[in-house]
């Protein structure tokens, strides 16, 4: 944050001469660019992998997955109906080339072409992820039922996901002075049409994530275990919520999600699946942000954000990067990353957005670890019968 504060103050400053900081910037991108595809496979197919009984598993994961899927798709619309509304209001940016729209292919090839590729190599490419990401899954899957003989190869997956984490940490050393860059360049260059987009951004998404916080969760939590439910839930959550807000670490809230699950009365078999995963996978608040960020993309750059094709592929886009979020404090780029690439954005326009997901991250990162602690209420509440309260007592 300090560094990017002094890279904006000192593009003001430099104004158009600020560009001769942009190729420092652009080794940052890059960098980031060239490691994600590794980290997406590793990471996604190693947490598959793990998973040894998927038959005592498949039930309460399921259940996990059908709740984590709707209420991302609840949170996203209901950002989606305040963006149209309330639009950010963001300034079009002339200067910014507008993305490259593909033509010629009809609605069956681009399903094809989004969810698979012809070759195994068209793979290891950013505009593949979601084919990527497919083939992780399925990777994950196959080395987890192949059982002993594919061991070996799941500690490899295991392994080499740990490798790229610590290559990400090794990028990140360089985040002050590649961000600091940018955004000198950003801000000499633009000047404060971005800054009034960020300040119209955070007007927006401060209240919807907080109502949201309290709205959901009082009502999941009363679907789940009733008036009773409810009261428990809200006596046992503040010490979450203040480790989600004080960390921006959905994983650093993990210990004291546990801790309130227990008090709540969750079974330990649900809550101690359904946590962890949900501290990497369940990102309601990334949902929410993912929605602002797309639409203050099409703002700035002069793109109409309408129709009922554009609604359904912001919504689609948001819960993808709800769900391959990571759990570090300050996270995103990935989500950030998918939204620029699946949308055919430039590169420039990844720092702009990270810096939306930044701003907004405290109350994203309360929304994303709490949710994941009723949905545990819940997937007890369909694992076990109505009555699960009473017999966990």
């Amino acid at each position: 944050m300090g560094s990017i504060i002094f890279g904006a103050v000192a593009g003001l400053f430099l104004k158009e001469r600020a560009v001769i900081l942009k190729p420092l910037g652009d080794i940052f991108l890059n960098l980031l660019f060239t490691s994600v595809v590794p980290l997406v496979f590793f990471s996604i197919a190693s947490s598959v992998a793990s998973i040894s009984d998927l038959g005592k598993l498949g039930r309460i994961l399921g259940w996990m997955l059908f709740f984590f899927t709707l209420t991302g798709l609840i949170s996203s619309s209901l950002m989606l109906a305040v963006i149209k509304a309330f639009p950010p209001a963001a300034s079009h940016l002339t200067g910014l080339a507008v993305p490259a729209v593909s033509a010629g292919q009809d609605t069956g090839s681009k399903i094809v072409s989004a969810l698979t590729t012809a070759d195994f190599v068209e793979l290891l490419s950013k505009k593949n992820m979601l084919a990527l990401i497919i083939f992780a899954l399925l990777t994950g899957l196959a080395s987890s039922l192949t059982g002993s003989r594919g061991r070996a190869f799941s500690e490899f997956l295991a392994s080499a996901s740990e490798v790229m984490t610590k290559l990400i940490s090794l990028i990140m050393l360089y985040a002050p002075i590649g961000l600091a860059a940018y955004f000198a360049y950003l801000s000499g260059v633009f000047g404060p049409q971005l800054m009034g987009s960020y300040l119209h951004a955070i007007l927006i998404y401060y209240p919807v994530a907080i109502l949201y916080f309290f709205a959901s969760n009082s009502a999941y939590s009363f679907f789940a275990g009733g008036a009773i439910g409810m009261k428990k839930f809200w006596s046992n959550i503040s010490l979450p919520t203040l480790t989600a807000l004080g960390t921006g670490s959905s994983l650093a809230t993990i210990p004291s999600n546990i801790k309130a699950a227990d008090e709540i009365g969750i079974p330990h078999e649900i809550s101690r699946v359904v946590i962890p995963i949900g501290a990497t996978i369940h990102m309601d608040g990334t949902c929410i942000s993912a929605i602002l960020k797309i639409s203050v993309l099409f703002s700035l750059y002069g793109m109409h954000f309408s129709g009922i094709g554009t609604y359904v592929t912001a919504l689609g886009v948001a819960l993808l990067s709800g769900m391959v979020m990571t759990g570090i404090p300050g996270g995103g780029f990935l989500g950030e990353l998918l939204i620029v690439t699946l949308y055919g954005f430039p590169p420039e326009a990844l720092p702009i957005i990270s810096m939306i997901g930044t701003l907004v991250d405290p109350p994203a990162t309360m929304v994303n670890a709490v949710g994941s602690n009723v949905v545990s209420m819940m997937v007890a509440r369909m694992s076990s019968g109505p009555k699960w309260m009473e017999n966990s007592k």
